[in-house]
């Protein structure tokens, strides 16, 4: 039973590519729920992660990063992020610190096409300015002012998602605009995202990491196989030592014979890498010894066809 002042909802973190707002959620909820990667439109579907506290719920919902949408798999990604903010009690507008020297640059044009869409939304919406380490702190201020210029914003804070700073005083003001009401999830529950799920993501980072720039963007990763028969932890396994076994299959998708070739590498070493590497975090993942095999097959034109796009899951 919630205390008399239990606030709860939805609070979506939009903004534009690599502006950190996974970053922000994996620090929000203490674990790893979404795939953290340097390239931009790493997430490519909404993830949810829930905070729960004695005095109240969060359910984040990090979404893709939104941008000149162009072919269906971009489209997809904008609409997806647009379609959160629509849904939620709030908003967070997560921006980064500006390149540039003129203050009459900062905002720039995407992030103005973001705040036009929400201003037709409507939702109340924070600005969260991330990466503050890196922002001279002269330069704050100007930035906050030109913002607010632009958009009625109910709050402003500045953190660094990274450092973990300012991101408990925002998980506080997040709270505080949210309605009264009773937890909308079990308080043991941390996301919607399935196992099988944040395997495939776990792989997908993993080519994010080792391949280069253009191969990312056209990589879909599905899990053909996940047998969790030989799972049970055997009698006398010391706590938080891995246990059991889980066999994984799954296949990683380009859309081109030469992008195969790229990420099986020379003599299937570009692979075995890949595999090591993800092997090693679903064993953190699951909590048992993991049996990884990858497969690379190709389906032309994946991201630029509906039927491909619903294929490997995104729907």
């Amino acid at each position: 039973m919630a205390s008399k002042n239990y606030r709860s909802g939805f609070a979506a973190l939009i903004g534009r590519p690599n502006v950190g707002k996974s970053t922000l959620l994996n620090q929000l909820t203490g674990e790893k729920i979404a795939i953290v990667s340097p390239k931009p439109q790493t997430t490519r579907n909404r993830i949810l992660g829930v905070v729960t506290r004695p005095e109240g719920q969060v359910a984040f919902i990090d979404t893709p990063g939104i941008h000149q949408a162009k072919g269906e798999l971009n489209r997809y990604m904008v609409e997806t992020a647009l379609q959160a903010a629509e849904e939620v009690d709030l908003v967070l507008f997560l921006i980064e610190p500006p390149g540039g020297e003129k203050p009459e640059s900062w905002v720039g044009p995407g992030n103005r096409m973001i705040l036009e869409r929400l201003q037709k939304i409507g939702k109340p919406t924070f600005l969260v300015i991330n990466k503050v380490d890196t922002l001279p702190k002269p330069k704050l201020l100007p930035l906050i002012d030109l913002f607010r210029n632009e958009f009625p914003f109910a709050e402003v804070v500045p953190i660094s998602a990274r450092e973990a700073d300012g991101v408990e005083k925002l998980f506080r003001v997040v709270l505080q605009h949210l309605p009264e009401g009773e937890p909308l999830f079990d308080e043991d529950m941390l996301t919607d995202q399935q196992e099988r799920t944040l395997v495939s993501e776990y792989i997908r980072e993993q080519v994010l990491r080792h391949c280069r720039q253009e191969i990312p963007y056209s990589t879909a990763v599905l899990v053909d196989v996940f047998d969790e028969s030989e799972r049970e932890p055997k009698p006398g396994t010391p706590e938080g030592q891995l246990a059991g076994l889980i066999r994984i299959a799954a296949s990683i998708y380009v859309e081109r014979d030469s992008q195969k070739a790229i990420i099986i590498g020379k003599q299937g070493q570009m692979l075995k890498t890949i595999g090591t590497d993800a092997r090693k975090a679903i064993q953190r993942l699951l909590g048992a010894h993991v049996y990884l095999s990858l497969r690379v097959r190709v389906e032309p034109r994946w991201s630029e066809r509906p039927e491909g796009l619903k294929k490997l899951g995104y729907e």
